[in-house]
């Protein structure tokens, strides 16, 4: 049974980091593109960057350029979202989501981390 854990959401005052994990089970975790997505209340859920299976290409949302890195280690099968420079508008809950490099159809979600960014 494939599982995505997240973890390292919380809250964290503006201009603060967060670092969030995700460590899929049950798959090949090296041949999956791994992304993280974000829904705020009353929004729909937006992508915020994605890696590729090998690592060597990353994409991200022009809303988090420059303040957001994603990173992952094949060894230790985990995905990682550096956030820094938050923002009030960064305030969502925060899904990992995996999707094989080849076969689209076999795809898979965490169950997402809130994150909040608040005074």
């Amino acid at each position: 049974q494939v599982q995505l854990v997240e973890s390292g959401g919380g809250l964290v005052q503006p201009g603060g980091s967060l670092r969030l994990s995700c460590a899929p089970s049950g798959l090949a975790f090296s041949r999956y593109v791994m992304s993280w997505y974000r829904q705020a209340p009353g929004k729909e859920r937006e992508l915020v960057a994605t890696m590729a299976s090998a690592g060597a290409s990353t994409n991200y949302a022009d809303s988090v350029k420059g303040r957001f890195t994603i990173s992952r280690d094949n060894v230790k099968n985990t995905v990682f979202l550096q956030m820094n420079s938050l923002r009030p508008e960064d305030t969502a809950v925060y899904y990992c989501y995996a999707q094989h490099y080849i076969w689209s159809t076999s795809n898979y979600w965490g169950q997402g981390t809130q994150v909040t960014v608040s005074s």
